[in-house]
């Protein structure tokens, strides 16, 4: 079921590629430009109030549907080239992109003439929170002389425009560029799925390293393949297949106060036990764990996480999971930071 309101724009909160947040009255809304055009204060909106009457962890926001103010027209996102690809296909927001793949895109050779990754290493995440100690471990790691590219897969949020984390990670100089895949959208470069992504990260984006996962916004259930972060072993697949070295980050808490979570989740277990099909690197951020993972057919590496987590302190990146700060949840960011460590390690020759 869809629940609307209307509303009035009294406040433009904030600004970033693909997003306005805004003040609907005394509520919160996010608006983004490339579907809706932009809004201005007195505007009338259309929202989405679904997930917040149902009260599900949107961070608490309507979405806007429409501008009934200016309804018609054409939108034009800026740097926007005409393609042929929907995103968000068969929807009432349905748009075109210029694909990556297609006929008509400036890099269609590039793609054409792609061989193989060549080892190149990608780093796999389940959460999206994940992937800021990821490169700030990598970059760290390297002094800053590679390019890493994040290719969002379709599993959770679609616009990359809603993940503050993503901007704030550019403008910091940790991330060099960014993939939207499947259905997905908003990023530097479109592509169809996870494998043309992976593919024009080295080819198009000139990648050095790649990190895939979902946007914000996991879903999950109690059962064992019902939950969104199985995307994970999905993309491991996808850089094995594709010749990259494929590296797994470890979903790891001891503050989640779910039992399937704490410790090492039973979705890690899952992706690496029933869902990977050849064997990956997988980063441990200690020992503890080696034992409990030792009988799957994965190469096991034991990395210090401690300079991803101290490279986000340097620049000043404050970022949390299911709400908990990297000080209340440190296991889970050092886990994080050691497939960043580990890429960074693979790169210099280790």
């Amino acid at each position: 079921m869809l629940h609307r309101k209307l509303g009035t724009v009294t406040k433009v909160l904030s600004e970033r590629p693909g997003a306005q947040e805004i003040l609907v009255g005394d509520d919160q809304a996010i608006n983004y430009p490339d579907l809706t055009g932009k809004v201005e204060v007195g505007d009338q909106v259309l929202l989405n109030t679904t997930a917040v009457d149902l009260d599900l962890g949107t961070g608490g926001v309507h979405f806007v549907i429409a501008n009934l103010t200016r309804p018609a027209g054409k939108i034009d996102p800026e740097g926007f080239r005409d393609g042929h690809i929907m995103k968000l296909r068969y929807t009432p927001l349905q748009e075109a992109v210029l694909s990556v793949e297609e006929d008509d895109s400036p890099d269609q050779q590039a793609i054409q003439e792609f061989v193989s990754l060549e080892n190149m290493p990608v780093v796999c995440c389940e959460l999206h929170s994940q992937i800021a100690p990821v490169a700030a471990a990598l970059k760290a790691g390297t002094d800053y002389k590679v390019r890493i590219a994040y290719i969002m897969t379709d599993g959770a949020a679609l616009p990359i425009g809603f993940s503050r984390l993503v901007a704030e990670l550019k403008e910091k100089g940790l991330l060099d560029a960014t993939i939207t895949c499947g259905q997905a959208f908003g990023g530097d470069i479109e592509a169809i799925n996870v494998y043309t992504g992976l593919i024009a990260a080295k080819q198009v984006a000139k990648a050095d390293a790649a990190i895939v996962c979902q946007g914000p916004g996991n879903a999950g259930t109690g059962s064992k393949f019902g939950f969104s972060g199985i995307q994970q072993g999905e993309a491991l697949n996808a850089v094995s297949v594709l010749g990259g070295t494929a590296i797994a980050v470890l979903r790891v808490s001891f503050a989640d106060p779910r039992e399937r979570h704490r410790g090492l989740s039973h979705h890690t277990m899952t992706i690496l036990t029933d869902m990977v099909h050849s064997p990956v690197l997988v980063a441990l951020p200690d020992d503890r764990f080696v034992d409990q993972l030792s009988n799957l057919p994965h190469q096991l590496k034991v990395v210090d996480g401690e300079p991803g987590l101290a490279e986000l302190t340097h620049k000043g990146v404050n970022v949390t999971t299911m709400g908990r700060s990297i000080e209340q949840d440190r296991e889970f960011f050092l886990a994080a930071s050691a497939g960043g460590v580990l890429a960074a390690e693979i790169l210099k020759g280790g």
